[in-house]
């Protein structure tokens, strides 16, 4: 069942959509910001844009190719596509426009984005799991 506006038909609401949707994209946002800030980077807004413009790209990738407006809020259905395309759309769209895209920042990416984006998930099933036991 989706958080909000659950429908009965198991077709996700606007709102749940939307929402997951916005905090997909303020998660992807925060881990620039973090990683700008690990590495004592200026121009912080215009930084942090330009850090996560590829990720984002690659979760709106991830949304389309798992159709995640369906179900936003699955781990299985939505989460892990997202998760992959931000991964991999963006450190493709990274590399072709001369952006740093190494084995370490691969890795504290993949998992990175892996508990940010899996996790709320996660803890929103546990959450209704718990709810309706």
């Amino acid at each position: 069942m989706n958080v909000l506006n659950a429908k009965p038909t198991g077709t996700a609401s606007p709102v749940t959509v939307a929402g997951a949707v916005m905090t997909d994209a303020v998660l992807i946002l925060v881990f620039a910001a973090i990683g700008r800030d690990a590495h004592q980077r200026g121009d912080v807004v215009a930084g942090v844009l330009l850090t996560a413009w590829p990720f984002l790209a690659g979760a709106a990738a991830g949304w389309l190719i798992t159709c995640a407006w369906r179900h936003p809020l699955s781990v299985r259905k939505a989460g892990i596509g997202v998760w992959l395309g931000s991964l991999v759309v963006g450190m493709l769209l990274r590399a072709i426009t001369n952006q740093t895209v190494v084995l370490p920042f691969v890795i504290v990416a993949l998992i990175s984005l892996g508990v940010l984006l899996l996790g709320y998930r996660l803890v929103i099933s546990a959450y209704h799991r718990r709810k309706s036991a």
